[in-house]
């Protein structure tokens, strides 16, 4: 289990000490100047916030912390692996294979329960990544129309830079067997480009939390 740290937001939305780097987050991604930085213990937390940023900001990460005002090693609006915690206020999204490619089924559950919220497939012929990608996008589009903010994970690198990126990049040929999953990337693909969300997207980290809670234990 990653360590505990405590987070010091001295200059963000809310300046304060946060536990987990989810609601750090939110004080500082896309805070001009935003100044925080972590702790291991809450006593030296405490003791840095109080003695406000001039005193402990830019101390031990030198041009890094400067160029992006953070003091782990990345930028604001990236997660922190090593010690995010999971957030449950989520769905989580897999993707069932028979052979890459092969048949593909997907699902998305909710992270608490493990309850299946929406389950798609099987799709004749398709990949993993397609699946992966095809999940996600179906969890975004249930959420919006649920009115939901809730949080989006995939443990697809691929999948998530596709979705950001508002495309697909795969090598899987374009036939009368990939039809069906084809249609449904590319209607997919519209969605992303006409719609807007505010849920985060992000990865599930397999190696700090096991498996996605949306598994099919196929591996």
């Amino acid at each position: 289990m990653a360590k505990q740290k405590f987070y010091v937001v001295w200059v963000g939305r809310q300046p304060g000490i946060y536990t987990n780097w989810g609601e750090c987050q939110e004080q500082i991604n896309k805070f001009d100047d935003a100044k925080f930085k972590s702790y291991e213990s809450r006593a030296e937390a405490d003791e840095a916030y109080k003695g406000g940023w001039k005193k402990h900001w830019g101390q031990g990460s030198g041009a890094a912390a400067k160029s992006g005002s953070s003091q782990f090693g990345r930028k604001a609006s990236e997660p922190d692996p090593e010690n995010a915690e999971i957030d449950y206020n989520s769905i989580s999204v897999d993707v069932g294979t028979s052979g890459n490619p092969g048949p593909v089924e997907y699902k998305g559950v909710d992270t608490a329960t493990g309850e299946v919220i929406f389950s798609v497939g099987p799709i004749a012929k398709g990949t993993n990544n397609l699946g992966e990608f095809l999940a996600i996008v179906h969890g975004l589009a249930f959420l919006k129309q649920q009115g939901s903010s809730k949080t989006v994970y995939s443990d697809s690198v691929n999948a998530l830079k596709w979705v950001k990126q508002k495309a697909v990049s795969s090598t899987l040929p374009r036939d009368a067997s990939t039809a069906e999953i084809w249609s449904m990337v590319d209607r997919a693909v519209r969605w992303l480009e006409s719609n807007t969300y505010t849920n985060k997207v992000l990865k599930w980290q397999t190696k700090q939390w096991g498996e996605i809670k949306a598994d099919y234990g196929r591996k």
